[in-house]
């Protein structure tokens, strides 16, 4: 591992889909999504694996490596094109498997995956927090937790898909400190994954203090981030609205990335553009139907921070 790269890594796992929808079983928490009723099925998994395509091509031209696996739809997997919920891998060839709050989504972990993991990169231990999915425990990856990897930092919104009782439990063997804080959106209901409100980034951190619901609570999470030396760049509710949060650094061939939605880019005011492009080149990805769905680009790439073989 390229200690330069801890933050922003050089490669990740993509699912290419082909049963593509917004999945109902999750639209309860998830205020993000949306079911389109004029659009036949097999359309908007057409468009949806269109776009994934063009993401990935877009990532691999500016030399970020990315391994596509395929989701031909044998099981009922509807948000397989997120994989970053269900596995994450850490510096040191650690690798955690994750419990998934919803009974379709617990279907998208798959061994060949890890299998690609182990060959290709040296992993040194899988743990398997899966099975506290019968406790009704659940505690979703990237999409729970958002990671400052330098600051050995867990920041986790409160929501049923981050259990406190795992998140200790996890923190305490993969080494973070978990610092977690309810939300809260325009509704009064907490965010479902704090992958939507914050963005960790090398030289910046991307966050809607605003939701942070706890005015003590928020101003010591932006004093964490402050200390850490990043810029810390505050979204509007509108602008999360608009996926700004749920976007991801990686480091490409000449520089680092930040890949989000067109339309999450579009929603950046230029101050914050310019804030970013001193560190990293924006990088927005068409995937409008993708985006029904209720996640963005960092819900689409599972980063790789492992040490290649």
């Amino acid at each position: 591992m390229n200690y330069q790269h801890v933050q922003a890594p050089t490669a990740g796992v993509m699912i290419r889909p082909h049963r593509f929808n917004s999945n109902p079983e999750t639209a309860a928490d998830n205020a993000f999504q949306f079911i389109p009723s004029d659009l036949a099925p097999e359309v908007i998994a057409a468009q949806a694996r269109d776009e994934f395509d063009r993401a990935v091509e877009t990532l691999t031209h500016e030399g970020v490596k990315i391994h596509v696996f395929e989701d031909y739809g044998e099981h009922e997997t509807p948000d397989s094109v997120f994989p970053n919920n269900w596995f994450s891998t850490h510096h040191g060839g650690r690798v955690a498997l994750f419990p998934m709050y919803s009974p379709s989504r617990r279907r998208e972990r798959r061994h060949d995956v890890i299998k690609m993991l182990k060959s290709d990169y040296r992993v040194q231990e899988v743990v398997d927090y899966s099975g506290l999915e019968y406790d009704q425990l659940f505690l979703e990856g990237t999409g729970a937790m958002v990671f400052d990897h330098l600051e050995r930092l867990a920041y986790v919104g409160k929501s049923n898909r981050a259990d406190p009782v795992i998140l200790e439990r996890f923190c305490t063997t993969f080494g973070y400190e978990p610092m977690a804080f309810d939300t809260s959106d325009h509704n009064g209901r907490p965010i479902y994954h704090t992958n939507v409100i914050m963005s960790i980034a090398t030289e910046y951190a991307l966050i809607c203090l605003d939701v942070i619901a706890d005015p003590a609570r928020r101003k010591e999470v932006e004093d964490r981030l402050t200390a850490s030396g990043r810029r810390v760049i505050n979204l509007s509710r509108e602008q999360v609205n608009e996926f700004a949060g749920n976007a991801f650094e990686m480091t490409g061939a000449k520089h680092r990335v930040l890949a989000l939605s067109e339309r999450a880019a579009k929603a950046l005011s230029k101050e914050q553009v310019k804030i970013i492009e001193k560190s990293a080149k924006l990088l927005p990805l068409h995937i409008p139907t993708i985006e029904l769905a209720g996640g963005s680009v960092r819900c689409m790439i599972a980063g790789i921070h492992l040490t290649a073989r």
